[in-house]
């Protein structure tokens, strides 16, 4: 899964733990969404995309060899 989540807490000038805080999870939380190492929750997704000022469509993205 790919993530716009570092270029947009950037725009923002969010601390991956700024971010944390704002979506109530820990900031590892954070790495492994940015890395895309981690599947969130829908809950989460639209937590996080909300505290990004942004929709969940444009924060994440799947590419088709990602898909199990």
């Amino acid at each position: 899964m790919k993530t716009r989540i570092k270029e947009l807490r950037a725009r923002y000038n969010l601390t991956q733990q700024d971010l944390a805080d704002k979506v109530g999870v820990s900031r590892m939380t954070i790495v492994f969404l940015e890395k895309g190492t981690y599947n969130p929750s829908l809950k989460l997704a639209c937590r996080t995309a909300r505290a990004l000022n942004t929709t969940i469509e444009d924060l994440f993205s799947c590419d088709e060899d990602d898909e199990d």
